[in-house]
């Protein structure tokens, strides 16, 4: 989960500077090299996972590694940093129009825009040979905005009404943040990108378990990073499936009010982890017959979804070693996987993990996951 604290926002940057509005105009090395100052910043802050891996990430995707992490990290904080769902729909029309001005070539004066835009003009001048020109570019702004659709579905904090509505969200979000970030190499890779879907889900599935002791309990107004005040007071929210809730007879009120004493809860966190893990499993035998120069195994059920790649599997194995870094997500999820098991799938006494930084380089070293 993400850490709110003592984080300054992206649009508070961009009022910061002489004009004190969002500007567009000519972007210089000085604005690119501040915006990914800002970037990385938030990540260290906001999102450690994210910040431990992107100096893996090959150099090639980390400027948009960096900035679509951290629009990852506002939009994860949206709901908490408006005052109505109105005016957090109004501030995701705000980053559609961004996305439009980005692609255009005149991003606003805002960090993650900048860094946005030098990553995309970087893929655009990149030879035809190392795979850049116009149609990654194209692929990564599909991605893009099915990202922020997706995020705009899930603005107010309900719970998923099934398992498999948790897993598209996943899909959508945390597997789409992966595909762009090959496009940005780019990798074109059928194979590589079913592999990251699995990676995806796993961790955005994930995510939704780290969330419940932070979102079931009720918040302040303006308790949110960024409000100045204006945000409003939280209701406290569990978005754990309603199927699976319903079967292992867990109600909302019983957790919002006892906690991890609520009848139920440790099975339904149980079950929900199990196909955050069945993906995990699932991504290890894929690299593994990828890297032997085997197909994956199964079908990709969103092969067709960014138009066409490459679905060769001996030339997988090239692209797997590429990207591998962008893979590491698989690590800090599959490790906070683990203590959660320790814990007994109690998700209110995982604890944070000193072991992290080493996991990450083991598993680079070794190319596992």
């Amino acid at each position: 989960m993400y850490s709110t604290r003592g984080v300054r926002r992206g649009l508070q940057w961009a009022g910061s500077r002489k004009t004190g509005q969002v500007r567009r105009g000519i972007v210089t090395d000085a604005d690119v090299e501040q915006a990914r100052k800002y970037c990385v910043d938030q990540l260290r802050k906001g999102d450690y996972d994210a910040y431990l891996i992107r100096q893996f990430v090959p150099r090639a995707a980390r400027d948009a590694y960096d900035a679509l992490r951290t629009l990852n990290l506002e939009l994860a904080r949206l709901p908490e940093t408006v005052s109505s769902p109105a005016i957090g729909r109004f501030r995701m029309q705000f980053w559609r129009d961004t996305v439009a001005n980005v692609f255009a070539g005149n991003p606003p004066r805002e960090p993650i825009s900048i860094l946005l835009h030098k990553a995309v003009t970087d893929l655009r001048t990149r030879p035809a040979a190392d795979g850049g020109g116009g149609s990654s570019a194209n692929a990564l702004r599909f991605w893009l905005l099915r990202f922020l659709n997706m995020r705009e579905q899930h603005l107010e904090a309900h719970p998923f009404p099934t398992l498999a509505a948790l897993e598209d969200y996943a899909e959508h979000t945390y597997a789409t943040l992966l595909y762009m970030t090959l496009a940005a190499m780019p990798v074109r890779s059928v194979h590589v990108d079913h592999l990251a879907s699995h990676i995806g889900k796993a961790t955005g599935i994930a995510a939704i378990l780290r969330g419940i002791p932070i979102l079931a309990a009720p918040s302040t107004a303006g308790s949110g990073a960024g409000s100045g005040g204006a945000g409003r007071a939280r209701e406290p929210a569990l978005l754990l499936p309603l199927d699976v809730m319903a079967e292992t007879g867990v109600r909302e009120e019983d957790v919002f009010r006892h906690g991890p004493r609520a009848e139920g809860l440790q099975d339904a966190v149980f079950r929900v982890a199990t196909r955050a893990h069945d993906h995990i499993l699932t991504a290890r035998e894929m690299l593994q017959n990828l890297r032997a120069g085997k197909g994956p195994g199964h079908d990709y059920e969103h092969a067709e979804e960014a138009g066409p790649a490459d679905d060769d599997a001996a030339s997988a194995a090239v692209d797997v070693r590429r990207a591998f870094g962008i893979l590491l997500d698989a690590v800090p999820t599959a490790e906070y996987l683990e203590r959660l098991e320790a814990a007994d799938f109690d998700a209110f006494r995982v604890k944070s993990s000193w072991k992290l930084p080493w996991r990450i380089w083991q598993a680079l070293k070794k190319e596992q996951i």
